[in-house]
């Protein structure tokens, strides 16, 4: 089992005050000391207030706030978890990410999504109601544009362009798909190196515009059932990762009851098939990390 730390977005909005005079650079530096195997951060360039009043959060752009971490680490994996690929060019995308994966040593995973967030899609211009199909493409399109291919696709076609310089990955970094229905599990049999389910609640399904994942044991049979397909295909077991269901214990900050809970489940994680745990602890602010870090070290990573 490997650990990805999500950046606290709670620290996001109270940033001046939640560093205490650090950087994210030292953020990053004291997860991967800490042992962790991934370092993460979401995306919401512009959300509406309605669902921030509702329990939604501001996040800084992953690129940027990914690359002070990658500056400041030399191990970790750093990943966007998840980035929404209809909020801008696939181009642009391709190019950000084939620049910071050669950048940060070829330690970048792109963790990507088609997003469910209806008002931020209006307010950034984006295309809604095609986001699955356009998601599609995208993906088809990063892969032409890190291996000096024109991409040939009705949205996104286009020739006589090339972008350089390519990642420093092979083909190009790994991409892992977040959701939970019929399209994001395709998608992870058919098209993406990972597959980043979530648990969900009926009513939070209904919120993510996904599926229901409330049980260990139904989260195992999706796995399986993906990796199932990808073996009929050829291809490997693909990476899984995973928030806990006991994520929700995180809420008030309180860590050690976190992991108290988790920790005698994690060989249930494992064989449902997660490869990667993915943890966003509540921190209060930066000295509160450095408490919560040790902690999930200590319980977690070096039980």
């Amino acid at each position: 089992m490997r650990y990805n730390l999500m950046f606290p977005m709670r620290a996001v909005k109270h940033w001046s005050r939640w560093c205490e005079g650090a950087g994210i650079g030292d953020v990053a530096r004291l997860v991967e000391d800490a042992g962790f195997d991934g370092f993460s951060m979401s995306e919401h360039p512009y959300p509406d207030r309605d669902w921030l009043a509702r329990g939604g959060h501001h996040a800084f752009d992953p690129f940027v706030s990914l690359s002070f971490a990658a500056a400041a680490t030399t191990r970790i994996r750093l990943m966007t978890y998840i980035l929404v690929s209809g909020y801008r060019s696939p181009f642009l995308t391709a190019k950000a990410a084939a620049s910071f994966d050669l950048l940060s040593g070829g330690r970048f995973t792109l963790g990507t999504g088609a997003g469910y967030l209806k008002t931020e899609f209006e307010a950034l211009g984006a295309d809604f109601d095609r986001r699955g199909v356009l998601l599609d493409e995208a993906i088809a399109a990063w892969k032409a544009t890190w291996t000096g291919v024109e991409h040939d696709g009705p949205a996104f076609g286009v020739s006589g362009h090339v972008a350089l310089p390519p990642p420093l990955t092979t083909g190009g970094p790994p991409i892992w798909i977040g959701g939970n229905g019929a399209a994001a599990q395709r998608r992870a049999v058919e098209i993406a190196d990972g597959w980043m389910p979530m648990a969900a609640s009926g009513e939070m399904a209904a919120i993510t515009r996904s599926r229901p994942l409330e049980d260990i044991d139904t989260l195992g049979e999706w796995v399986a059932r993906v990796n199932k397909r990808r073996a009929e295909a050829g291809r490997s077991a693909a990476d899984v990762a995973f928030v806990p269901f006991e994520a929700g214990l995180l809420a008030s900050g309180d860590c050690e009851t976190f992991c108290a809970a988790v920790q005698p489940r994690l060989e249930a994680y494992a064989e449902a098939g997660v490869t990667w745990i993915t943890i966003e602890p509540a921190s209060r602010s930066f000295t509160d990390f450095r408490t919560d870090i040790d902690m999930l070290s200590s319980q977690l990573i070096h039980r």
